[in-house]
């Protein structure tokens, strides 16, 4: 129990990290595209810079993901990559099928993976919302007045 509570830390800490510095990668690309997000015609970059950022956040989850399915695999908790990729998604997801499970000794580590999907998903979504709202506010400021 020890051994996956200290593994699962160590994952939810480097999960943690992985976002941090997909945030700060991020910000730095909107800074330097910045001026020209503002700038007419706004509403395609609008859509363009969204979709960027929901392909952003889709591989930093993925990324996520395929860590939690590599330490399942290596402890043994599934036989096979494919079903430790699988439950590792389902995992993430907090879906919980159910349909595949651990092995006894390691439940514990799968509910940390779940943790950090919920903690994941959050953040990466909330980091979503605020880059869409800077630059729409942008946008805005930009704007002449009537």
């Amino acid at each position: 129990m020890v051994l996956q509570i200290a593994l699962g830390s160590g994952l939810l800490v480097l999960n943690v990290l992985i976002m941090a510095l997909a945030a700060l990668v991020l910000e730095s690309g909107f800074r330097a595209v910045h001026p020209w997000l503002i700038t007419a015609p706004q509403r395609p970059k609008l859509l363009l810079m969204l979709v960027a950022v929901g392909l952003w956040v889709l591989g930093s989850l993925t990324i996520g993901v395929w860590i939690w399915a590599f330490v399942l695999h290596e402890t043994g908790a599934f036989p096979t990559v494919e079903e430790s990729v699988y439950f590792a998604i389902v995992a993430f997801s907090t879906l919980g099928l159910g349909d595949i499970v651990p092995h006894h000794e390691w439940r514990i580590l799968a509910a940390m993976a779940a943790v950090n999907g919920f903690l994941s998903f959050g953040l990466l979504t909330a980091l979503l919302v605020e880059a869409l709202r800077q630059v729409r506010l942008a946008q805005l400021d930009r704007r002449p007045r009537s």
